[in-house]
């Protein structure tokens, strides 16, 4: 095993240790499930409410229908969850590599035979692995919880099937997995301001304030948005396929699905990652430790 390869266990070895005890990791992966947590339930309060209205006063139909529908609000967890836990890795990846440089835990390791690039590429992987936690944790929990409120089901008007059980499955599969994609980008835009940044405040600052107003300005972008990471990315302007899956599996027909949109969600993740990991590796070698 060469130099190179034992640095690069080293560092993530002394990632996930140090993941283990810090409360920021745990924030990551835990935070977004208990935030859709209370928020099915704060919907579903006000649904009884709206509900127990509409029986006096005779009203309901197809609004009642999609309201006790479980698949619209498991959607809707996925979109809030995704948009927070986005957030929090960008936050959590940019103070990273910043806070270890600024307590000098990085020269330490770098005195350990772990080189900058094996320590980048340790935190990478770390921050890939906490991503994975959270979103396990986030589908598991957005369905049963929704599970526990709604009802699973086709959406059914008059004797009428809008749209299926096997159908609702194939377009929440499909959302779930181009939400998804971006995501690792996301991480790697993180790690790249951690790097660039002067101090750990700096790099988390900048990188959140970066993320929103990319997230804010790529409207206005026009068919340029499509060549961007973060168009494709559940966030508080969302714009993500994940987005009409929502209103897909409540049985609306309106929405329109944009094909060169998917297919560009499909490809311009994976190179925008790599530019960023790329650019990251670059930047590192530049910056004093």
């Amino acid at each position: 095993m060469n130099l190179a390869v034992k640095g690069f266990i080293k560092a993530l070895r002394s990632e996930l240790l140090i993941a283990r005890h810090t409360l920021g990791a745990w924030l990551v992966v835990l935070l977004p499930s208990v935030f859709i947590s209370l928020q099915f339930l704060v919907v579903k309060m006000s649904e009884t409410g709206a509900a127990a209205r509409d029986s006096l006063l005779g009203q309901g139909g197809f609004d009642a229908i999609i309201a006790n529908n479980a698949y619209g609000h498991f959607v809707d967890g996925l979109s809030m969850g995704l948009t927070l836990l986005g957030l929090l890795l960008v936050a959590q990846a940019a103070y990273s590599f910043s806070v270890d440089r600024d307590s000098g835990a990085l020269r330490h390791l770098l005195i350990r035979c772990s080189s900058r690039r094996a320590v980048v590429l340790a935190k990478l992987l770390q921050l890939h692995l906490l991503a994975l936690l959270a979103i396990l944790l986030l589908i598991a929990t957005s369905y049963l919880v929704s599970d526990s409120l709604w009802d699973f089901g086709p959406v059914v008007e008059d004797g009428f099937e809008l749209i299926g059980e096997e159908e609702i499955a194939s377009e929440i599969k499909l959302g779930l997995e181009l939400a998804l994609l971006p995501l690792p980008a996301a991480i790697a835009f993180g790690v790249l301001v951690s790097v660039a940044a002067n101090s750990a405040t700096q790099a988390v600052v900048s990188a959140l304030g970066l993320s929103l107003v990319l997230d804010v300005f790529k409207g206005m972008l026009g068919e340029y948005a499509f060549y961007l990471y973060a168009t494709f990315q559940p966030s508080l302007l969302d714009q993500s396929y994940l987005q009409d899956v929502g209103r897909l599996v409540r049985g609306y027909s309106d929405v329109l699905v944009d094909e060169r949109f998917l297919e560009l969600n499909q490809w311009v993740p994976l190179p925008a990652l790599l530019i960023l990991v790329v650019a990251s590796l670059f930047v590192v070698q530049k910056r004093k430790v």
